[in-house]
C-alpha cells in the first residue's frame, strides 16, 4: 500500500479528519466487500473486434465486458483506460509473482494476452475502481505495452504503442466500456524506426508518435520526406517521428536526427555511427496553433537496458530536446537540437547528473505563452524554455525533485540523482505543472527509496515572458527551490511508494506514469472538458526488463490548489479492499491469468456522454 506520509504542512484538524476517516472506511468497507462478490459472480460477455495488418494477416482485439449493471446510480460515467503487459513466463519475471505466488501462466507455460483494461471512475460510484473490461490483444504476445496519448477529447481514437513489438493500435472509444480495434501500425510500417514510446492527437483525429529506437535494419533508411539517415538497428538510433491516421496507416517517417553528425562529444552510439546521433524522443507534445511539436531524447533503449553500457558511457542517455514545424502536418521539418544545461549538482556517477535522460516535456497551452518544460528522468530536474518558436531556444533548470523530497522529510537519503522522474503534465490553465516521481536510485536501499508526485505553481514563470529570471545554478537551491521571485512554488507533494523491485528487488519504485482527468459532470448528468485538474491518476510500473519493475498499482490522487495533493482512499481494489488498484491479481474478466503490469494511463468518457 503506498505511503500516506506527506509530514509537512498538516493542520490541527487533521485528528478530527483522521476521525471523520475511519468511520467512512468503516462504512466503505462492508460495500466494497459487496461489490467484490457482486464482481466475482457476473457473468461476462465477449465481444470480438479485428483489423487486416498491411501484411494481410487478422489482428484481433477482444472485450470481456463484466455484463453487472456497475450501481453508479447514474446513466452517465467516467472510465479510465490502463495499457496493461501480461507478466509472462519466462524471461525477467518481476518480485510481485515471488512475493503473492506464482501467476498461473508462469507454472503453466502458457502466454498470457497483453490488454486493455477500463476500469470504472465515476468518483462516488458503488463500483468506483473495478475492472469492468478487459480487451485483450492477439496474435501478437510480449509486446510491453508502454504509453498512448496524453489527454484524450471527445472524438478522438486511442493510439496504444507496445515497445517490444513495435506495434501501435488505434482503439475507437466512443462505446465505452466497449472498446473497438480501427486500426494497426507494424513495424514493416515505419522501417526506419522502433519502439513507439507516446502519441499527441491532433484536432484532425491523426497522431504523432515519437518512436524512440533506430530503423528495423542496421543500415541507410529512406524516410518518407526523401531524407536518408543511417541507423544501428533496431532499438538503437536514430529515432523518429511518425504520423499515424485514424485508420493506424502511416502518414509520414521523419528523421529525428540532423543530417549532419551532432555533437561526438555529447553523443555516442553502441554501435558508433558515421555520424553520431542523440535523436532517441521518447516525450512528445504539440502546440498546434504555433505550429510546433517538441520532443525529448530519452536513452539510446537498446543498450539503456543493458546495466553494464548505461553506467559506463553516461552521453548514452540524452540531453537533448529537439522542435519541429508542423505547419504542414504530413511533413514536418526539425528545426532545432538544443542540449540541456548541467546544473550544481556534482555526482559520482555523470549519468545522473541534472541533464540526463530527458524523458518527458509538456507545452504551454494559452495563446498568450509559448513556454514549454523538460524534465530528466537520471537528472530528477525541471528545465523551461519560455518560447519555443525561438531559432535557438534557450532552457534552464527551474526545480530540483530533491527540494520535494526534503518537503516529505526523506532527504537525506533521496535526492534529485537518479530520482526517476517521469510523467510531467501542465494544467490546461497554464497554473499547475505535475511530475512523477518513481524513487528509483539502485544506492539506496529498497526501503528507503520512495516515489512521489508533486505539483509547482508555475504561474510567476510564465508571467515573466520571453525573459525569465529564474534559474537553479546555486547549491542551497537544489534543496531549497530556486531563489528568483518568478521560480515556481513547490504547492505540496504526496509521498507514494511503491516497493517492488526487478528480478533482484534491488530497486523500488513508485509512480512512473500519469494522466490528468479533464472531465467534470454538469448539473445536467452530462460530462464536459474542463481546465480546472482536481484529480490525477498514477500508475506504478516502468520496464521490468530495465531491473526497474514496480508494484503494478495505480492510485487516484485529488489535487486542491488551497489544499494540495491527497490520496483517493475511495479508489480502492475490488478484491483487498485496500486503496489504489491492484494488477497482483489472479482473474480478470478475460480469465486466471494472473499478475500484469499497467503502464500508460487515459481518462475517457463514452461520446454520448460527453457536451
Amino acid at each position: 500500500m503506498p505511503a500516506l506520509t506527506s509530514p509537512h504542512r498538516r493542520p490541527a484538524t487533521a485528528l478530527v479528519a483522521v476521525a471523520v476517516l475511519i468511520a467512512l472506511i468503516a462504512l466503505i468497507g462492508p460495500l466494497t466487500a459487496a461489490a467484490r462478490r457482486s464482481a466475482a459472480s457476473s457473468p461476462v460477455r465477449v465481444v470480438p473486434t479485428s483489423v487486416k495488418g498491411s501484411d494481410g494477416k487478422t489482428y484481433t482485439a477482444t472485450n470481456h465486458l463484466v455484463t453487472a449493471d456497475p450501481g453508479t446510480g447514474a446513466h452517465r460515467r467516467e472510465w479510465l483506460l490502463a495499457w496493461t503487459g501480461a507478466e509472462t513466463a519466462g524471461g525477467i519475471e518481476s518480485a510481485p509473482s515471488h512475493r503473492h505466488g506464482a501467476s498461473p501462466a508462469a507454472t503453466t507455460g502458457q502466454t498470457p494476452p497483453d490488454f486493455m483494461a477500463v476500469i470504472d471512475a465515476t468518483k462516488g460510484s458503488r463500483t468506483y475502481g473495478r475492472v469492468v473490461n478487459t480487451v485483450t490483444l492477439g496474435p501478437l504476445v510480449k509486446g510491453e505495452p508502454h504509453h498512448m496519448q496524453y489527454v484524450w477529447h471527445k472524438g478522438n481514437r486511442v493510439f496504444a504503442g507496445t515497445m517490444f513489438t513495435d506495434t501501435t493500435y488505434v482503439f475507437d472509444v466512443a462505446k465505452l466500456p466497449e472498446l473497438k480495434l480501427t486500426g494497426i501500425n507494424l513495424s514493416r510500417d515505419t522501417p526506419c524506426g522502433s519502439v513507439p514510446d507516446a502519441f499527441w492527437t491532433t484536432k484532425d483525429g491523426s497522431a504523432y508518435g515519437s518512436y524512440l529506437g533506430g530503423p528495423d535494419v542496421s543500415g541507410p533508411c529512406r524516410y518518407t520526406n526523401g531524407e536518408t539517415r543511417e541507423g544501428n538497428g533496431f532499438a538503437g538510433s536514430p529515432g523518429e517521428l511518425v504520423r499515424i491516421g485514424t485508420d493506424g496507416r502511416t502518414v509520414s517517417e521523419t528523421p529525428a536526427a540532423i543530417a549532419a553528425a551532432e555533437n561526438p562529444a555529447k553523443c555516442h552510439n553502441a554501435p558508433a555511427l558515421p555520424k553520431a546521433s542523440c535523436a532517441n524522443p521518447h516525450g512528445i507534445q504539440a502546440r498546434e496553433d504555433l505550429n510546433r511539436l517538441v520532443m525529448s531524447d530519452f536513452a539510446e533503449v537498446r543498450n539503456y537496458l543493458d546495466p553494464d553500457t548505461k553506467l559506463t558511457d553516461p552521453t548514452l542517455l540524452r540531453n537533448t530536446v529537439r522542435i519541429f514545424d508542423i505547419a504542414d502536418r504530413a511533413r514536418p521539418r526539425l528545426l532545432s537540437v538544443s542540449h540541456l544545461p548541467t546544473g550544481p549538482r556534482v555526482d559520482k556517477l555523470p549519468a545522473f547528473d541534472e541533464d540526463r535522460m530527458v524523458m518527458e516535456t509538456s507545452v504551454t497551452q494559452l495563446p498568450a505563452h509559448r513556454g514549454a518544460f523538460a524534465s530528466t528522468m537520471a537528472g530528477g530536474a525541471v528545465f523551461y524554455t519560455p518560447d519555443i518558436t525561438a531559432r535557438a531556444p534557450k532552457w534552464r533548470e527551474i526545480f530540483d525533485s530533491t527540494a520535494a523530497y526534503r518537503r516529505l522529510g526523506l532527504d537525506p537519503p533521496l535526492t534529485g540523482s537518479n530520482a526517476g522522474s517521469s510523467w510531467l503534465q501542465i494544467t490546461p490553465d497554464d497554473r499547475y505543472l505535475f511530475q512523477a516521481v518513481m524513487g528509483s536510485d539502485p544506492r539506496v536501499p529498497l526501503k528507503q527509496n520512495s516515489g512521489m508526485v508533486f505539483v509547482l505553481d508555475v504561474r510567476k514563470l510564465l508571467r515573466s515572458g520571453k525573459d525569465p529570471r529564474c534559474s537553479i545554478d546555486r547549491l542551497g537551491e537544489i534543496t531549497r527551490g530556486g531563489s528568483e521571485p518568478d521560480c515556481p512554488a513547490l504547492l505540496d507533494a504526496q509521498q507514494i511508494k511503491g516497493g517492488i523491485g526487478g528480478p533482484q528487488g534491488r530497486v523500488g519504485i513508485g509512480p512512473h506514469w500519469g494522466a490528468m482527468d479533464n472531465f467534470r459532470p454538469g448539473p445536467d448528468g452530462y460530462y464536459r472538458e474542463t481546465d480546472q485538474i482536481r484529480r490525477i491518476v498514477t500508475s506504478d510500473y516502468f520496464v521490468a526488463q530495465a531491473g526497474i519493475d514496480g508494484d503494478h498499482k495505480i492510485c487516484m490522487t485529488d489535487f486542491d490548489p488551497a489544499r494540495g495533493l491527497s490520496l483517493d482512499l475511495s479508489f480502492r481494489d475490488e478484491n483487498n479492499g485496500t486503496p489504489c488498484l491492484d494488477f497482483d491479481r489472479q482473474q480478470w474478466p478475460h480469465g486466471s491469468w494472473g499478475h500484469a503490469r499497467p503502464h500508460g494511463v487515459l481518462f475517457a468518457v463514452a461520446d454520448a456522454d460527453v457536451r
